[in-house]
């Protein structure tokens, strides 16, 4: 049985076989409007959603088949004190593959350990969100036509950020790349992301907190807000959520080509007026992810016998 619960689960061939997908569904989208006909995603969200739920669920009925699920924890069993391994279990009763988000690191790898269906891991916790970093790699591969040999800023909450976390493990893989890690000091990439993923395989990086100052040289500038909901102290979070502010004025010194992505959702890191700048990918990015996420039942389902 095959799972995503991390981006290194797949290959950098099976990256590309799933961008490959995506890119024909796009081409043709009725050619796969009926393919899984009669099969069912279960969508068990114990975090509030709204892209990545509906993203899984828009995806599931454009291939012809249903949805099921709960979009929070209060209205499932884990009210009633369920583990998630039971949940696992009984779902896969239902459905034919499961898509969980969940606020504690690992729970969607103890689903899987327990479902008799292909788990995805929709996000869990601070820790990896492989779905969106799906999202994230065709959106630069059809903006740039390559995933190698480039300079990516990532920038704001790189602690937390579990898409920044996932994006730069599945880049790791590709030649050429240097990444700018733009945070304040409190909001730094984990040590341990930085010693087994960046150290560990030679990949040029800075730390800075100056923006402006690192805009020049970025192909492709991943901003993140600074998430609310992953902080015990409301005066730190208030302290620091307005880190940076994404401007036309911030851009003047960008490359005209540079490639602007937000995993969504904004609060204020992006200006809205920045929403007609060519450069802007975030909303593209979006409707990619539906794409990818299309690509990666099909994926699942046939390696598991089911369609």
């Amino acid at each position: 049985m095959r799972h995503l619960i991390d981006i290194l689960d797949f290959s950098p061939e099976e990256l590309q076989e799933l961008m490959d997908t995506a890119n024909d569904i796009i081409a043709d989208p009725a050619k796969y409007s009926e393919v899984c006909r009669g099969k069912k995603l279960a969508t068990l969200f114990f975090e509030p959603s709204t892209r990545t739920r509906l993203s899984f669920e828009a995806a599931m009925i454009e291939l012809g088949g249903s949805v099921l699920g709960f979009s929070e924890a209060q209205s499932s069993s884990a009210a009633k004190g369920e583990s998630v391994a039971d949940t696992a279990k009984v779902i896969s009763c239902y459905a034919d593959i499961i898509a969980m988000r969940h606020p504690k690191e690992g729970a969607p790898l103890v689903a899987a350990a327990n479902a008799s269906v292909p788990v995805i891991n929709a996000g869990d916790g601070g820790h990896n969100h492989p779905t969106q970093t799906l999202a994230d790699l065709l959106t630069i591969y059809r903006e740039k036509g390559r995933l190698d040999h480039m300079t990516i800023g990532l920038c704001g909450d790189l602690k937390f950020g579990r898409t920044v976390h996932s994006l730069i493990t599945a880049m790791s893989r590709y030649e050429g790349l240097q990444f700018v890690l733009i945070s304040p000091e409190e909001l730094k990439l984990p040590s341990y992301v930085k010693k087994e993923v960046l150290r560990a395989k030679g990949i040029p990086y800075a730390q800075t907190t100056d923006l402006e100052g690192a805009m020049p040289e970025l192909d492709i500038l991943y901003m993140t807000r600074v998430q609310r909901e992953r902080f015990f102290n409301e005066e730190d979070y208030l302290r620091l959520k307005d880190s940076y502010i994404l401007t036309p004025d911030k851009l003047k010194n960008a490359k005209s080509d540079l490639s602007i992505l937000h995993p969504l959702p904004r609060v204020n890191e992006i200006s809205v007026a920045i929403d007609d700048d060519p450069r802007a990918c975030y909303f593209k990015q979006v409707l990619y992810g539906k794409y990818m996420r299309m690509a990666l039942i099909l994926k699942l389902l046939k390696e598991a016998g089911s369609l």
